[in-house]
């Protein structure tokens, strides 16, 4: 299933006799919670989940945004209505990076069927299509969630594979090199590895760019078929985007998401920490 779905293309299925569950996670590293902009006007039918109480663990040894416990996560999915027979349809008003967390971590739960919404909320809203604030109910899924579907990285993976592979950091360019850091306790990045701001899989639009232009960036960034390939930015959730951009490409094997990420790494004074920019 091609991971991206476009807004035309998800109103057409939301009238079929099996909509999709639709899940808004509209989220902000420095606020308004995004439940404020669901409960003005989101696409019918769509749950809100959030990412900081549903979609992932406590913060705390394992970062701010951890790997939230299988059970509870199935609980929250299966209250949302997520079903194992049913795709599942993820949007946000950015960059489709906060909606690329939710994909992957349905993936990485077992959920086969998942795509984001191309362009996310502007993108429906831009073709005319109809919003509402009504909060549904629907009914209870049956999802169940089988952890571990997707790689994940712990710090020695990570910290290996920036020496023997590609570990690229989906953050801003001055937060990967040192010059600022807003919200973790140290500065800098994972020696090794290099910078792949996530902002760079979208256009001007909010639309994903296209395979090739994706598959010509991710070349220019060193990453081959045969590369062994993983993401990390400051806490999971803007570098799951590398994830998904790479499966938009088409590549075969996904790359594996370091989920406690800076935030883990940082919080280790024995872990090395790069400041300037990325290696020769």
């Amino acid at each position: 299933m091609q991971p991206l779905i476009s807004p035309e293309e998800l109103a057409e299925q939301l009238n079929s006799p099996e909509p999709p569950v639709v899940l808004d996670v509209r989220w902000r590293l420095t606020g308004p919670p995004g439940s404020e902009s669901y409960a003005e006007g989101h696409i019918p039918g769509a749950v809100f989940l959030d990412i900081d109480g549903d979609l992932a663990g406590e913060p705390g040894d394992g970062g701010r945004h951890p790997l939230p416990e299988p059970d509870a996560l199935q609980g929250k999915l299966r209250a949302a209505g997520v079903r194992a027979s049913r795709p599942v349809v993820a949007y946000d008003d950015a960059d489709g990076s906060v909606a690329a967390r939710a994909w992957w971590l349905l993936r990485w739960a077992g959920h086969t069927a998942v795509r984001v919404l191309d362009g996310g909320f502007a993108a429906w809203e831009a073709a005319g299509l109809p919003v509402e604030s009504t909060v549904p109910q629907p009914e209870p899924g049956d999802f169940v969630v089988r952890p571990g579907q997707m790689p994940v990285l712990d710090a020695d993976d990570a910290g290996k594979l920036a020496r023997e592979g590609v570990l690229l950091d989906a953050r801003a360019h001055p937060r990967y090199t040192g010059e600022t850091e807003p919200v973790d306790p140290r500065a800098g990045h994972i020696p090794g590895a290099i910078n792949a701001p996530f902002s760079a899989h979208v256009g001007s639009d909010g639309r994903w760019r296209t395979p090739e232009e994706l598959a010509a960036h991710f070349t220019e960034l060193g990453v081959t078929a045969a590369t062994p390939v993983g993401a990390y930015c400051g806490s999971g959730v803007t570098a799951s985007s590398i994830v998904l951009a790479l499966e938009v490409v088409g590549r075969d094997e996904p790359a594996a998401l370091y989920a406690g990420s800076w935030s883990h790494w940082c919080r280790d004074p024995q872990r090395p920490v790069a400041t300037g920019e990325q290696p020769g």
